[in-house]
């Protein structure tokens, strides 16, 4: 694969987008009034979810230092962050290393050429579990047939 060939796979999307946020509990009450469901909450964090897409938005609190304010592209395959990543890197770009989060997802961190930070995330099928009593993860939505 050529290191120009894009991100263009099946089931590859725009998946959330993190904020920076003064007041966690304000910020959830708002996006909750927005429709979004609670996925996972903690201290310095939460992640709010569309029910019936899976899209998300990510809360950051100030005191929150494992990543700032960024932009997720979600894939469907695990393998794909791998090669991604190295492709990218091989592409003359600088990324983070990939870390295999405690939930079953796996990303890697880098910047556009713009210095916007992005996240290229592997979401499970079944999609993200929840720490919210009651709340079951919701599913990665079926990738769109090609036109």
């Amino acid at each position: 694969m050529s290191p120009d060939f894009p991100l263009a796979a099946p089931g590859h999307r725009l998946g959330h987008v993190a904020l920076r946020v003064q007041e966690i509990g304000r910020a959830i009450a708002f996006y909750k009034l927005l429709g979004l469901r609670l996925t996972w909450q903690a201290e310095d964090w939460a992640y709010l979810q569309w029910p019936d897409s899976g899209a998300g938005i990510a809360l950051l609190s100030p005191s929150y230092t494992a990543a700032g304010p960024h932009v997720a592209l979600h894939v469907q395959d695990r393998a794909a962050v791998d090669r991604e990543r190295e492709r990218l890197l091989a592409a003359g770009h600088s990324c983070g290393p990939v870390h295999d989060h405690r939930d079953g997802t796996a990303s890697f961190y880098l910047q556009d050429p713009e210095g916007n930070w992005l996240e290229l995330l592997y979401e499970p099928p079944a999609g993200i579990p929840s720490n919210v009593p009651g709340q079951r993860p919701i599913a990665v939505p079926a990738p769109l047939s090609s036109l």
